[in-house]
């Protein structure tokens, strides 16, 4: 049984404001109408500005060399067709150094459905919870995120999200800039992973699971940095991004190349929908991978992607001594 324990409030984080959000929504499919009218956070959000700078603006450290060589390798993989159809997103962000990234995305902001990717978000929130003090971290509420993300259990994963709170969700990813309006949306959790559950659907495009890969790769950037909640906390998420139960799109290509990299990971599939992120860890090399696709055979697309992108990322940069996250194995 999870324990959750006494409510204290919550430590001050740089937010956009306490948002309020309207009570559950009736269940509709992804792309219609959904019913009720909840208080809109996107006004909110466009209404303040942050009180403090970005601490993961990736798009400042685009590169244009890794921007031309990825496009090309995207080009010879024969998928200008669903980059320019808007049905395939990627974004690949060098952490070799990690204060200096290299960052070339395609279709960054545009967000798609992401299945199962976005229960990283759960895993985010969770932590912040027990940071502030209002979930403890228990051996069950382990195994739980473990279920959630190594193994994608949607049981776990909708436990979690009743546990931890729909809007409490929904404010983290809206105070660290995981879901922001000025980016085109981001990270977004808004129904559980069951049939029924609806809560609140993403305000600018009406998606219960959602991402864009720029979102997805400021997630694992902040998370190298240990600056997802805490260092601490960087380094307990790290642990169970590791070891995936599930061996195939990213995993399965790395494994296959690299089988002594580390990853750290999160995919998602349903139907023709097709997601997975990574932050993989090589020798001298590190690097994020995300990528997100609408089509049948997208599980084959995306494990193409990463062994096409994999060869850019050169080894011999440095990587920074001081990245308090690299020492989880």
């Amino acid at each position: 049984m999870i324990t959750r324990v006494g409510t204290v409030p919550a430590r001050p984080r740089a937010a956009l404001g306490r948002l309020i959000f309207a009570p559950a929504l009736a269940d509709s499919p992804d792309g219609a109408t959904a019913t009720g009218v909840p208080v809109d956070p996107v006004a909110r959000a466009l209404a303040r500005e942050r009180a403090t700078p970005d601490p993961a603006p990736l798009w400042a450290h685009r590169d244009a060399a890794l921007q031309r060589d990825a496009e090309r390798a995207l080009a010879d993989l024969g998928l200008t067709g669903p980059i320019a159809e808007g049905k395939l997103a990627v974004a690949l962000v060098d952490v070799s150094d990690v204060d200096q990234p290299r960052v070339a995305a395609v279709n960054g902001d545009r967000m798609l459905y992401a299945a199962s990717l976005p229960k990283i978000a759960i895993l985010l929130a969770a932590f912040q919870k027990i940071h502030d003090g209002s979930l403890a971290h228990t051996p069950e509420l382990d195994e739980q995120l473990v279920a959630m993300i190594r193994f994608s259990s949607n049981e776990a994963a909708t436990e979690l999200m009743r546990l931890v709170g729909k809007p409490d969700i929904a404010q983290v990813l809206i105070d660290y800039r995981l879901y922001d309006p000025r980016r085109g949306g981001g990270l977004w959790v808004g129904k559980e992973y069951a049939k029924a559950g609806v809560w609140r659907r993403d305000p600018l495009h009406n998606l219960s699971h959602g991402a864009t890969a720029m979102q997805v790769a400021r997630f694992y950037y902040l998370l190298e940095t240990g600056r997802l909640v805490s260092p601490r906390a960087s380094r307990e998420m790290k642990r169970i991004l590791s070891g995936t139960g599930i061996e195939h799109k990213f995993a399965k290509a790395l494994s296959a190349l690299h089988p002594e990299a580390r990853i750290y990971r999160k995919s998602g599939t349903w139907g023709a929908y097709h997601s997975d992120s990574a932050l993989v860890e090589q020798g001298d090399r590190a690097y994020i991978l995300v990528g997100l696709c609408e089509d049948e055979r997208g599980g084959e697309h995306l494990s193409e992607i990463l062994t096409a992108l994999d060869a850019l990322i050169e080894p011999g940069r440095q990587l920074a001594q001081e990245a308090p996250a690299r020492s989880v194995r």
